[in-house]
């Protein structure tokens, strides 16, 4: 009877090694990544924070998770790499650091948290280098879908719904008379509003898609169709399940979604389109590479323990000093002095002849005056200390109408004005429902510099606070009520400003610090 030959020594001593390498290495990859989240952990638990408070970005509690799951999942493929530190690589660390610094003298969410997201696969590459990081590049750098982002995408996802939606309605033959946003339909009134624009399905989408690409295929222009699919589906699909939801009311009698329902239509809807979009996928599934067939023959590679201590230590010192000079800037920061905010000659006040107050965080100061005319005109300026951890002039929770109610926001715009000599953009904001409608002109003031932008209105307070050690700042918002053409509104509120904005301008610079 013939015997297989068992295998010898050397080829057991070749393959043995090769398991324990590879969980060695995905498990040294995992604790490289605990350093900036020990050194920014403020930061870390602003996220969590995020994601704990909103359904649109609860899926990021899923994405470290995942992340260190598919590194697990490539332990074979690291086994044979080599653990050679990339000094360079702490150069990169370091304009992170400078970012997440900048970032937060401003207190600019995203830039922090997305610094900090950086940090992570940066950090793998310093201290265990760039075959490492690069055989992880997609493990890695998923952990970027943990930062909450997408909330700038509301506005025109809400216009681009709501064109859908009365696009399609009209196609049906339904008459259509709409108002911004909101529209009439013979059964009822329907509005589109955050909750309908469609982000939560849009992030989802795009998280799972990317997630599903790299899983199931191996060429790069299959994993960008599908990828593309996973954006343009959902946003069809959103505007879908809109046209559908109305539908529904109509063809009812308005009995039926038209309260908790409809977002649960919704979702149901969404799940059963993303499932049909990932059983499509399947049909072209790639299968995997044998990642560890070139690893069996190879010896573990050896552990450099004395380079990798030291770039890690150079990784920690390299970290920890940007959280240092942001305490060292909060301490040195000027005290926080009175503020008397009045107009210098103010025009003949008048009652007030609305209600609307802006939605923003509560402001050290307020100056609100009526004056009259035919329309009469408002103003209302929200003035801001810097002061750490305190409410925040540009934010993102910061708005001039609401979804719901009297005044919610029927559509805003940038517009370029001239008054007073200046040529400016504002951001235009129609407010109201039939009847009671207001048109508001808002920007920010910021160390005598006029800005509409949030970005540049950031960029304004960094300056200041690296060049006066405070970022105060005021949101200014002008406001007059309109019946049918906003075009009347607008005229007012041009004369108000070439009467009014020179002491108002004076009014503020006298709340700068010495």
């Amino acid at each position: 009877m013939n015997t297989l030959p068992s295998p010898g020594p050397a080829a057991s001593a070749a393959a043995a090694p090769v398991p324990q390498a590879g969980a060695r290495n995905a498990l040294l990859v995992a604790l490289v990544m605990l350093l900036p989240l020990l050194v920014f952990h403020t930061t870390a638990l602003e996220l969590a924070g995020i994601w704990q408070r909103s359904e649109t970005f609860a899926h990021g509690f899923l994405i470290l998770p995942i992340s260190l799951w598919l590194v697990w999942r490539q332990r074979a493929a690291l086994a044979p790499l080599p653990l050679k530190p990339c000094w360079p690589g702490l150069l990169a660390l370091a304009a992170c650091g400078a970012a997440w610094l900048l970032a937060d003298l401003v207190e600019v969410g995203i830039v922090r948290q997305y610094a900090l997201a950086l940090m992570l696969p940066l950090t793998v590459l310093a201290v265990l280098g760039k075959r490492i990081a690069g055989a992880l590049l997609f493990p890695l750098f998923f952990i970027l879908f943990a930062v909450p982002v997408g909330e700038g995408l509301i506005p025109p996802l809400i216009d681009l719904t709501a064109n859908f939606t009365i696009d399609a309605l009209r196609m049906t033959g339904i008459p259509v008379l709409r108002d911004g946003n909101s529209f009439s339909i013979p059964t009822g009134t329907w509005s589109v509003v955050e909750a309908c624009s469609g982000l939560r399905y849009l992030i989802s989408s795009i998280t799972l898609g990317c997630l599903f690409a790299y899983l199931s295929y191996r060429t790069a222009w299959r994993r960008a169709a599908f990828v593309l699919a996973s954006v343009l589906v959902p946003l069809a699909a959103n505007g879908l399940r809109a046209y559908m939801i109305v539908m529904m009311g109509h063809l009812s009698g308005m009995t039926m979604a038209v309260g908790v329902d409809h977002l649960i239509y919704g979702w149901v809807f969404f799940g059963i389109v993303m499932l049909l979009l990932f059983w499509i996928g399947s049909f072209w599934r790639e299968d995997q590479q044998a990642a560890a067939a070139a690893a069996a023959a190879l010896a573990q590679q050896p552990l450099p323990a004395r380079s990798m201590a030291g770039v890690a230590l150079a990784v920690l010192a390299v970290l920890a000093v940007w959280p240092a000079l942001a305490a060292r800037v909060d301490q040195s920061s000027p005290q926080t002095a009175a503020v008397n905010l009045a107009l210098a000659s103010p025009a003949p006040a008048a009652e007030e002849f609305t209600r609307w107050e802006p939605d923003f965080a509560p402001a050290t100061a307020t100056l609100r005056q009526s004056f009259g005319g035919k329309p009469p005109v408002g103003v209302t300026v929200l003035f801001y200390r810097d002061t750490p951890g305190g409410p925040k002039l540009i934010s993102s929770t910061n708005r001039i109408g609401m979804d719901k109610g009297e005044y919610r926001e029927n559509r805003s715009s940038l517009r370029d004005e001239s008054f007073a000599g200046r040529h400016t953009a504002v951001r235009e904001a129609l407010l109201g429902v039939e009847g009671r409608r207001l048109l508001v002109w808002q920007w920010y003031w910021v160390n005598g510099n006029m800005t509409s932008s949030n970005y540049v209105g950031k960029l304004l307070q960094a300056q200041a606070k690296l060049t006066h050690g405070s970022g105060d700042g005021a949101a200014v918002m002008v406001f007059s009520p309109y019946d049918e053409d906003p075009a009347v509104a607008r005229s007012a509120m041009r004369a108000f400003l070439d009467s009014n904005l020179k002491p108002l301008d004076q009014a503020l610079a006298s709340t700068q610090r010495p």
